[in-house]
């Protein structure tokens, strides 16, 4: 037979906003996330839900720094794809945005199955910020959307199971430090994408894991799914369980009947199989399915109300067309991580590709006659075979590379000596990022800076903080065995650490940071409120011109300032404002922070001039009600639409 799969490079022009540098401040705060479930409602979940969402949940970003840099500026830009392709589907893969698939087409039909986004524009909703939306992505890490979601992966040509080509897509998740890897074929002649994933635990002790591939589709759609009940999850934060389809007198299938932004994570029966699909009112769209091992499904919906409709307008080009997901997991809901032990992996297949059922009608006779097509376009018993297939070459070593991911993994499997087999992290991916851990691993030292600049991120697993804890006691030494021993919860040592290498530190802005940061979280607003004073202080003495610089200076200064604020000090927060940058200052983020610095020094009729001036948040965080609860504090006024991007019922 002859296999007519083709795999190659191509360059997409989009208009596309500038992703910008990190945030180059080390992210000490509790993690930021909504997804977190009140006690009251753990006491009715099955016991082993309720035991999976109080299983390790993430509390800190670290070592991933917080992505905030970029803009709403979208110009033309290139974007390298990777298209994969045989008679019936071309999907196209975006290797320096996550692996994500931007485009999956039907050839025959010459149909988009996916939401394809026409734009690039990041929005504050991944774990660590910037994340963007459209296609199917990967996410893996922690409950929330992958701090992969705008980096690159490693990507490489790989011997399909029918003889044919893969893609493989591989990357180091450093959150939970677990390598995983994701392959993508179209057998000839097929109508689906298979995917094959595997995560692994190459460590000595158990890992929480966590997976959930989500498929952006058109909203104006019924999405179908083999369960009678679902648990609801909005931005109340309540965890609730609820009939399917109609709850509260509306048919929840349909994502324009909800008013605002919810999660719908399905109840399928353990012997059900698992499939999810999206149609439109014909009768056509995407179906997606798996092994059983992927046993979640879910609904997100923007909802019609206001804030829905702005954030949908936020991430796209107005006028395009709103989307909804539909999503598979490795738990019934996206709160919860599951157990992979020591030296264990998990993998299954997923498949995905057109469908066409009547999607009218009562829901049990809808979803037999949907499972019944299924079922004769894409057996279940084919799946779990495509996937046994697929086990032995999961294993394969690749081909030529043909994208290159982060050093991170290269760094691991240096330190370790693990072997995996399929996913090399190769010596030669090392970068500057990795360069004074590599010294610290092979010289026992951690060096200093060539020349005077902000200190670069710091590792925090146990055994990166053991070679701090035992290299010689600079004051860049003292400052990042802080950071790794906060991260453990050792706050008193991570203080005192931070304490002793501020004696003799040259810059003193980065340790008295951290020490204000913990002020803060023990509840001392004037001492983190003096600190953060004479850390800015100290870095505008020491700051270069270049762009690391000014993103140090916008980062500490727009802390600075709101720590000033709480304590009271609003002369010494007016300070810091003046000397940053004016270009930081005409960003959105900082036109709030003048905002509310103007109101705390009574000009009310000037902070109200900067709203009707106008202004973008570009990193307003999904969820912030912060834009809403000044406005609120200026006038009684209903919020401007341009400004309403509220989640939930107003309390």
């Amino acid at each position: 037979m002859e296999i007519v799969t083709t795999i190659r490079r191509e360059v997409l022009t989009l208009p596309a906003a500038h992703l910008g540098p990190d945030n180059p401040l080390p992210a000490l705060r509790p993690l930021d996330e909504m997804h977190r479930v009140e006690d009251r409602d753990k006491e009715d979940l099955p016991r082993d839900m309720a035991r999976q969402i109080g299983y390790e949940p993430l509390r800190s970003l670290l070592p991933v720094r917080v992505r905030d840099g970029y803009d709403r500026r979208r110009e033309p830009r290139p974007v390298d794809a990777l298209v994969i392709e045989n008679d019936r589907l071309r999907a196209t893969v975006l290797p320096a945005l996550g692996g994500r698939i931007a485009s999956l087409v039907h050839k025959p039909a010459g149909r988009e199955l996916l939401y394809r986004n026409p734009v690039f524009q990041p929005a504050n909703f991944a774990l660590n910020g910037a994340w963007f939306s459209g296609g199917i992505e990967w996410n893996i890490g922690a409950t929330g959307h992958t701090t992969l979601s705008c980096s690159p992966v490693h990507a490489a040509r790989v011997p399909a199971p029918d003889g044919g080509e893969m893609l493989r897509l591989w990357e180091w998740e450093r959150l939970r430090d677990l390598p995983f890897q994701v392959d993508l074929w179209l057998p000839d002649g097929s109508d689906f994408l298979y995917v094959g994933v595997r995560i692994r635990n190459p460590h000595e002790n158990p890992v929480p894991a966590y997976w959930w591939s989500n498929i952006a589709v058109p909203e104006e759609c019924r999405v179908l799914a083999p369960a009678e009940e679902a648990y609801h999850f909005g931005y109340e934060q309540r965890l609730s369980r609820v009939p399917v389809p109609v709850h509260d007198g509306v048919d929840r299938t349909y994502p324009p009947n909800s008013t605002y932004a919810a999660d719908y994570f399905y109840e399928v029966p353990e012997h059900r199989r698992r499939w999810i699909a999206a149609l439109d009112t014909g009768g056509e769209g995407l179906v997606q399915t798996s092994t059983d091992v992927l046993r979640g499904r879910k609904l997100f919906v923007w909802g019609r109300g206001p804030g829905g409709r702005s954030w949908q307008c936020w991430l796209t080009e107005p006028g395009t067309g709103g989307y909804c997901e539909i999503q598979a997991g490795l738990a019934r809901t996206q709160l919860e991580h599951v157990r992979l032990d020591a030296g264990s992996e998990v993998s299954w297949l997923e498949a995905y590709g057109p469908f066409a059922a009547p999607p009218e009608g009562e829901w049990t006779g809808v979803l037999a006659e949907a499972e019944s097509r299924l079922e004769a376009v894409l057996p279940r018993a084919a799946v779990e075979a495509a996937h046994a297939a697929w086990e032995p070459c999961a294993d394969t070593e690749p081909g030529e590379r043909l994208a290159t991911g982060s050093g991170w993994g290269a760094l691991e499997v240096l330190r370790s000596g693990w072997k995996l087999p399929g996913t090399p992290f190769d010596e030669s991916t090392l970068g500057e990022e990795q360069r004074p851990w590599l010294h610290l691993l092979r010289a026992g030292s951690f060096p200093g800076p060539p020349t005077a600049r902000p200190p670069g991120g710091t590792l925090v697993a146990r055994h990166w903080r053991d070679m701090l804890e035992t290299a010689p006691a600079t004051p860049l030494t003292e400052y990042h065995l802080g950071v790794a021993q906060w991260h453990a919860g050792d706050r008193a040592q991570a203080v005192r650490s931070w304490e002793r290498g501020l004696r003799h530190a040259p810059a003193a802005w980065p340790a008295l940071r951290c020490l204000a940061v913990a002020d803060q979280e023990d509840r001392h607003p004037e001492r983190a409120a003096e600190r953060y004073a004479r850390a800015f202080d100290d870095l505008c003495r020491e700051r270069g011109g270049d762009a690391a610089w000014t993103a140090v200076t916008a980062a500490l200064g727009r802390e600075a300032v709101d720590a000033l604020l709480t304590a009271g000090r609003t002369r010494d927060a007016r300070s810091v404002w003046e000397r940053l940058d004016p270009a930081t200052r005409a960003r959105g983020r900082f036109r709030l922070v003048e905002a509310g610095l103007l109101l705390a020094e009574g000009r009310r009729e000037e902070a109200r001039a900067v709203f009707d001036e106008g202004f973008e948040v570009a990193d307003l965080r999904e969820g912030d009600e912060a834009v809403g609860r000044l406005w609120a504090e200026l006038t009684g006024e209903p919020l401007p639409a341009r400004y309403d991007f509220r989640m939930r019922p107003t309390p």
